[in-house]
């Protein structure tokens, strides 16, 4: 999508998105190290958390959608980013206090949930259905760049001057609210859904194949990628080389996502769902190889796989959905946020059992064998599900003799 086709408030959301993420995660995946090293608390105590505040960004997407609906699209940014600003301020009194650390930590998590789903709606409002795919690629690309660019950026500034990194984050956040207060205001549209014989098929498909659920499943998968990859390719490879794998996917999905945006979209749903869990399942029975050549090829069929369904499944939602935009959204983001949750709850104890056994590569046959049954379980329990609905049909009445 080239910058000409873009309306100045929408450039200004890619670039506030990049610069959000790029503070965010500035501070965020160091947060394990400073609770636990600078504030001695306990790895058990670091893990839990570091789980609530992870659940607590995913799932409130729907206090944000629901904020969007009363306050409008505009205002909820503006909330959240003033939310964040002060998470990200009130770490520098933290750093002598662990509960106002934490506290911190939570405020950041509850912006990020509020952010979100506003953002997103306000980028498609106003168009049609041709360009959500772009806009979305384009609003993903940016804030992967930011993900990519964040730890780098800080690494030399966050156990030497924490309190300064933590100031010019706050700053940041700061400087992107008060741009967010010059944009116009815009309405909230609702999903893709008219009352057209094409909406009856979305319906039916919907009731098939649910976007909501095929999330929680993407997400699950892909998050024993991002928990365990680091575990099992440093020790098998270097630090530097895993480096480097970290980067070059970054790069793969920033440029590949918006490229590929149209042909996504274009693909019948069913059609995508087999691509990005196949691309999925390749992906880590190749991890299973170990070795340089099988870590850098898995990764790329992972990024392949997330590139398809974290896109379409999002253009799905919002295709068959009759809300407002940022309620389709807050939606993905409580899929999400269950799918990354049971991640983190199934995958240690897999981990943990393939590692005592002396057996880790099975750990990811293990993943790929999900990433190919349960999609296939939940679309056949979605069909029989649709078919026992259509054979309920209504009770006729009874008529009198």
């Amino acid at each position: 999508m080239g910058s000409r086709t873009l309306t100045g408030p929408q450039l200004f959301l890619l670039g506030g998105s990049f610069l959000i993420t790029l503070g965010s995660f500035a501070v965020l995946p160091y947060m394990s190290v400073l609770l636990h090293d600078r504030f001695g608390l306990g790895l058990g105590v670091v893990g839990v958390v570091l789980a609530v505040a992870s659940l607590v960004q995913f799932s409130g997407g729907v206090v944000g959608a629901a904020l969007a609906a009363r306050i409008g699209l505009r205002a909820t940014m503006l909330v959240a980013l003033a939310v964040r600003t002060a998470g990200f301020a009130a770490f520098v009194p933290g750093l002598t206090r662990p509960v106002v650390a934490v506290a911190a930590l939570f405020l950041v998590s509850c912006g990020a949930a509020l952010y979100l789903p506003a953002n997103k709606a306000y980028l498609v409002a106003g168009c049609g259905a041709e360009r959500r795919p772009g806009l979305l690629a384009a609003s993903g690309s940016a804030f992967n760049a930011g993900i990519a660019l964040g730890p780098p950026a800080a690494a030399p500034f966050v156990l030497t001057s924490p309190a300064g990194l933590f100031t010019g984050v706050a700053v940041l956040f700061a400087l992107v609210g008060a741009g967010h207060v010059l944009l116009p205001s815009v309405a909230d549209e609702a999903g893709g859904v008219k009352d057209t014989a094409g909406a009856v098929a979305h319906a039916a498909a919907g009731s098939r194949l649910p976007p909501f659920a095929f999330t929680v499943l993407a997400v699950y998968v892909f998050m024993f990628f991002q928990h365990y990859l680091a575990l099992y390719a440093v020790p098998r490879t270097s630090t530097a080389f895993y480096g480097a794998v970290l980067m070059g996917y970054a790069i793969l999905l920033v440029v590949s996502q918006p490229l590929l945006a149209r042909r996504l979209a274009a693909l019948p749903y069913a059609t995508a769902l087999r691509l990005g869990f196949g691309a999925m399942a390749a992906g880590t029975a190749v991890l299973a190889l170990g070795g340089r050549a099988g870590i850098a090829v898995g990764a790329v069929l992972l990024c392949l796989g997330e590139i398809v369904l974290f896109l379409k499944n999002d253009l799905e939602a919002l295709a068959r959905s009759t809300a407002p935009s940022a309620t389709v959204f807050g939606r993905q983001r409580l899929a999400a946020g269950l799918g990354a949750f049971a991640a983190a709850v199934v995958g240690g104890q897999l981990y943990g059992v393939a590692e005592r056994a002396a057996a880790v590569p099975v750990f990811w046959l293990v993943v790929s064998a999900q990433a190919l049954v349960l999609p296939a379980l939940l679309v056949v329990w979605a069909g029989g599900a649709a078919r026992r609905r259509a054979g309920d049909g209504p009770v006729p009445a009874h008529r009198p003799r």
